[in-house]
């Protein structure tokens, strides 16, 4: 889902912000429904419109999620390391 993103910086962002949680929830409903659609053997052309729409809506969640995490992670870079 969020590929290449710390797992620790998803949880803090799910801790601070309802918005990111919000989306998160959406993002998997939308996954769980693309699934469905994909596993139909025949999708008739309502089902294939809705199936875009979804993958529009998941994309589109991703994207604002990805930028709802770029000050994490520029806290995390900016952390001098603790050794």
């Amino acid at each position: 889902m969020l590929e290449g993103i710390e797992i620790a910086l998803i949880e803090q962002a799910k801790r601070d912000n309802a918005e990111f949680c919000r989306l998160l929830a959406e993002h998997q409903e939308y996954e769980t429904q693309l699934d469905a659609y994909n596993d139909l053997r025949f999708i008739t052309s309502e089902q294939e419109m809705e199936r875009k729409r979804l993958q529009k809506l998941k994309l589109q969640g991703k994207d604002r999620m990805l930028e709802l995490l770029r000050p994490y992670q520029a806290a995390s870079l900016s952390v001098p390391d603790a050794r």
